[in-house]
């Protein structure tokens, strides 16, 4: 199969695959239902059943199909930043600073809520961008910016507030529980205005990167190729940087720490269709958002109480990602 043949097959499993992800959400949870009893809504409004299958099922669905192409969009744009496939959120420290921030709105006790968010989100939010804005700041040196230091920086960056996550749940024992569960992500808080407050921006990251794609192929040629050839670099690269940033922060803010989804996705879409960054950005949000979409429904479904979606993605996407590795070695 040529190459073009295989992209448009990718494309087509993949929507198939995220339309009968989203028919299957509809159709499961506590309250057995039917796809009859959801044709019956589209017939004749009925409370009750527009209740389960849009304010609970279809909100949840959404937000871990939005989540998922964050995160894996994230991961793709970093991995392309750093032009290393080992590349995801965790190495510049977003997700271990918005756990911070959310394990001390736990432990503070903040309770309220604004713009769709929880108190506990916010904190999350700000706390994952004010990590990565103080790592580039520290990147900084006589005004030059290099991405080796960058890496190192982020790396050291997140095992500090990592460091300082323990440290709260070790003072504040009462709300282990609760923090784990976070910690380890779940959609069982999922809403609408969370959907409202995500959709956006990830619209607008998606938008930012696919028409910033043709500067991350030359990047990928190595800074002084890239100017050689007309790329801003520096300004490129903050934008990348900050696109990614946000997406990941926005995603850990409503759903709390997902693994490997960032990670794993993005290298497999990139075996798949190719390095080319426009199909690579779009594919990967895809991709990542249909992966989470079936986690979720495993996190539902395979015991009588839920799992944290992070379980799923780690045993999933784990020995995927040590297959490719061996296959790729």
């Amino acid at each position: 199969m040529n190459a073009g043949n295989q992209r448009r097959v990718f494309w087509a499993v993949l929507v198939a695959m995220a339309l009968g992800g989203f028919l299957l959400s509809l159709l499961t949870g506590p309250v057995k239902t039917t796809f009859g009893d959801l044709v019956d809504l589209i017939r004749q409004y009925d409370r009750v059943q527009a209740a389960i299958f849009l304010d609970l099922r279809l909100s949840r669905a959404v937000l871990a199909f939005l989540v998922g192409a964050a995160l894996s969009l994230s991961g793709a744009i970093l991995q392309g930043y750093f032009r290393n496939p080992m590349a995801d959120p965790f190495v510049v420290g977003v997700s271990s600073g918005a756990a911070l921030g959310a394990v001390a709105a736990l432990s503070l006790g903040i309770r309220f809520a604004a713009f769709g968010f929880s108190g506990q989100g916010l904190m999350a939010f700000a706390s994952g961008l004010g990590i990565v804005s103080l790592v580039y700041l520290l990147s900084l040196r006589r005004g030059d910016f290099r991405v080796e230091t960058l890496l190192l920086t982020g790396i050291a960056a997140g095992a500090l507030a990592s460091a300082l996550t323990s440290f709260l749940l070790f003072m504040r024992s009462d709300s282990f529980d609760q923090a784990v569960f976070w910690l380890l992500g779940s959609f069982q808080l999922a809403e609408w205005p969370q959907v409202g407050a995500v959709a956006p921006w990830f619209a607008l990251g998606l938008l930012l990167a696919v028409w910033l794609a043709r500067d991350m192929n030359l990047l990928a040629l190595g800074d002084e190729a890239a100017r050689a050839l007309g790329c801003p670099v520096a300004t490129v690269r903050k934008v990348f940087l900050g696109v990614a940033t946000l997406l990941a922060a926005l995603s850990v803010s409503v759903s709390g720490i997902i693994g490997f989804v960032g990670l794993v996705v993005p290298h497999w879409v990139r075996l798949l269709i190719g390095p080319e960054h426009r199909r690579l950005f779009a594919g990967a949000s895809l991709a990542g958002g249909t992966f989470l979409l079936y986690c979720d429904l495993l996190a539902r479904t395979l015991l009588p109480s839920e799992l944290p979606i992070g379980v799923i993605t780690a045993a999933v996407g784990a020995p995927f990602f040590l297959y490719l590795l061996h296959r790729k070695r």
